[in-house]
């Protein structure tokens, strides 16, 4: 009986081992990569103005330490610092047929002066909890695009996301947008 229950056992390990062989884990770079996949231009039906638009882009990173908890503040991870924010994006208008690097102004009735507004955002932890560590996937950002203090109408953007090692990953442009106003 032993015998037989020893055999039984070493068939189900042996059959165990070759299940979990042929699972295939993908190896990415530890550094995040991410590839610009599409802008959607939304148009506010109501007004006919293009005031918003969904930044698409796919990540991968071979440790998954991408995103942070609503606790990382404290240094580097602190409100003032520069990893603050882990999804750096930068805004540009064509203005005179160069793309310049602009901010965003918004009045603040409190101050009576312009605040600088940011796409900067926080994205949260997308480690997985056990397994291989290597991720990938897509991120849909949606951004407003509408800006009234400005007289030129083609803008874009370009984005980067930082891991929690602090490595910043290569950087993604979109095409030229298009506002309508």
């Amino acid at each position: 009986m032993i015998r037989k229950a020893t055999k039984i056992l070493i068939l189900l390990l042996i059959l165990g081992s070759v299940v979990l062989s042929c699972r295939k884990f993908e190896d990415f770079p530890d550094i995040p990569v991410i590839t610009y996949d599409n802008f959607i231009v939304l148009m506010n039906l109501e007004t006919g103005i293009t005031e918003r638009g969904v930044l698409v882009f796919s990540y991968t990173d071979g440790d998954g330490d991408l995103g942070l908890d609503k606790g990382d503040t404290l240094v580097p991870f602190d409100k003032n610092g520069d990893y603050y924010y882990n999804l750096i994006i930068k805004y540009y208008e064509k203005q005179y047929g160069v793309f310049v690097e602009v901010p965003i102004l918004a009045w603040n009735i409190d101050s009576s002066y312009y605040d600088t507004l940011t796409f900067n955002s926080r994205f949260p932890v997308l480690t997985p909890e056990s397994g291989n560590q290597a991720i990938k996937g897509v991120f849909q950002d949606t951004l407003f695009i509408y800006n009234p203090l400005s007289a030129f109408d083609t803008i874009k953007f370009k984005a980067q996301i930082i891991d929690r090692a602090l490595n910043r990953s290569n950087e993604i442009e979109t095409q030229e947008i298009i506002r309508k106003y």
